[in-house]
């Protein structure tokens, strides 16, 4: 179970064994409290303005229980790790080594393949119940795998040689598929591709938060498969950049894609969870309450089909970020 802790003035601390969580919502009215075993919960997810025992942490170390802290837009900030990373060395020493040769060329094309094979498979999708869109959508799909071939045929043995190109390919595709995307959604929230930091519609706000999440749990499924996020392949080596969970997130993207892209299509979205501010526009309080819990529903419980076996998605990307990590070390 992950817990999100997103209310001002939230309390965690502990009480006989147990995480005590006490919320406020209403300075007005009484604490609720909740009890909760340590063997239930995976990790904590914390925004600010919540306050933690050291009691809690020491607790939450002692099984395995990472604390994350979130900027406001989802994105991690940091997080209470136990200082094991319990595995071998050898993993963390042959990243390196695969960061600089043919190694990390081969992932990264994997990766990147991956990516852009979902994106013109949901394409393929939307078409389905879209008749007026048919030959757009074909259109958007087929210039995306145009994109996915000349990664898929471009070799070097040190991805610098190759990563600028990459990247304006990756972002090439990309600009068909949000485009795409855009064709298909209500036009009260249709958007003009992807925005960052602010983000600049509703859309891409809520998407935004949504690969926030992911991040923290692609850079989790990293650390327990024994690699270092900081050491990536193709995403920069810029100070303190987690350049690893840039990397492996690609190909996990969909996930948030679809899940979001479902909400705003299937008129479930209110203008309410968003607020907006000078240049931008973000999800707001009761966005957030009303995203967080479905969407771990859909990563941490919904079951897909993985290599002949259903899985949770999360399990999908932890057996994976192992599969990395064991193939290094062959």
């Amino acid at each position: 179970m992950q817990i999100f802790i997103n209310t001002y003035g939230t309390y965690l601390h502990v009480k006989d064994d147990m995480f005590e969580i006490k919320v406020r919502e209403d300075k007005k009215q009484p604490f609720k409290v909740n009890h909760i075993a340590a063997h239930k919960v995976t990790s904590f997810i914390v925004s600010k303005g919540a306050a933690l025992t050291s009691d809690a942490i020491a607790l939450a170390l002692k099984h395995n229980i990472d604390i994350v802290l979130v900027e406001n837009n989802g994105h991690p900030m940091g997080r209470f790790w136990h200082s094991k990373l319990g595995s071998t060395t050898k993993i963390r020493k042959e990243q390196l080594k695969a960061s600089l040769n043919e190694v990390g060329v081969k992932w990264i094309k994997e990766w990147l393949s991956v990516k852009l094979e979902n994106q013109s498979d949901f394409l393929q999708d939307l078409k389905k119940h879209r008749k007026n869109l048919q030959l757009s959508l074909d259109e958007k799909s087929e210039a995306i795998l145009s994109f996915r071939q000349k990664i898929m045929e471009t070799s070097a043995v040190d991805i610098k040689e190759i990563d600028e190109s990459f990247r304006g390919w990756e972002g090439s595709a990309g600009r068909q598929y949000f485009d795409a995307l855009s064709l298909c959604m209500p036009k009260s929230f249709s958007f003009s591709g992807r925005s960052f930091r602010p983000a600049k519609d509703e859309f891409n706000a809520m998407l935004n938060y949504a690969y926030g999440i992911l991040y923290s749990r692609i850079e989790r499924a990293l650390m327990l498969a024994g690699l270092d996020p900081f050491v990536g392949f193709m995403h920069r080596d810029d100070y303190n950049s987690k350049s690893l969970v840039f990397d492996f997130i690609e190909p996990y993207r969909i996930y948030a894609d679809r899940f979001v892209f479902r909400l705003f299509t299937g008129k479930k979205i209110n203008k309410n969870y968003f607020t907006a501010f000078t240049g931008g526009v973000s999800l707001n309080e009761e966005g957030k309450a009303f995203f967080v819990a479905p969407y771990l529903e859909y990563l941490d419980s919904e079951k897909i089909r993985y290599k002949g076996r259903l899985q949770t998605r999360l399990n999908a990307v932890q057996l994976e970020a192992h599969r990395f990590a064991n193939d290094l070390i062959k």
